[in-house]
């Protein structure tokens, strides 16, 4: 049994891979700026009989990325899944949206990762890092958000390197769209129903996660 912390717990991807960790006897920490949220998949996962614990972070603050994983009496597995898109032409995203999905995608990763690092250390854990598909490659009207991803592979690789000689593995998660509420709100995928379920993801993500460095679904 492991410990594991995934960020962007509440909704979408994060939430079903707390309940795909947690359906295998892990003890899972929910972490995210909304609480009711949390509470709901606490709950879920507790329904089936598995274990969950609600942690506020919002990780684009260093501090309460730090104050969230010293909650944590140990750690096993780190899942930098919290991410923001917005979308649209490059010439009509604001200041605030660019600053916000660069904190959270690349900065939020950065702190969480740094925050983990020593714990992990001990427990030779691993790091996953939700990238998508567009840290592959750039996509029309997605170019600032892209920007994050490509700068969060970038991370990634480099850490893989950085932690070779370490107990700790480092693990880049390419994935497309998936039918989630992180198109709440856009315009940029007229069906969202069409793309991923996903718990079929987070499915795919749990029986792959062996250490390796990279996943593409």
């Amino acid at each position: 049994m492991s410990t594991i912390a995934i960020t962007g717990a509440g909704t979408g991807l994060g939430a079903a891979l707390a309940k795909q960790y947690a359906s295998k006897n892990n003890t899972i920490y929910l972490l995210g700026r909304t609480e009711e949220r949390l509470l709901v998949v606490k709950r879920e996962i507790e329904e089936q009989g598995g274990t969950a614990e609600v942690v506020l972070c919002d990780v684009t603050d260093p501090t309460s990325a730090e104050n969230a994983l010293s909650t944590m009496p140990a750690l096993d597995v780190l899942i930098n899944n919290a991410g923001l898109g917005i979308f649209g032409p490059v010439q009509e995203l604001t200041p605030t949206d660019i600053t916000q999905m660069l904190n959270t995608n690349v900065k939020g990763t950065i702190y969480m990762t740094q925050s983990a690092l020593p714990h992990l250390k001990k427990s030779g854990g691993r790091i996953l890092n939700i990238i998508s598909t567009a840290g592959l490659r750039g996509k029309v009207n997605e170019s600032v958000y892209c920007a994050s991803k490509f700068a969060q592979r970038g991370f990634t690789e480099s850490l893989q390197k950085e932690l070779a000689d370490t107990p700790v593995s480092v693990t880049a998660v390419y994935m497309g769209g998936m039918n989630t509420p992180f198109w709440d709100g856009s315009e940029h995928v007229s069906n969202p129903s069409k793309l991923k379920d996903p718990a079929t993801v987070a499915e795919i993500i749990f029986n792959q996660d062996d250490g390796r460095e990279e996943i593409e679904i």
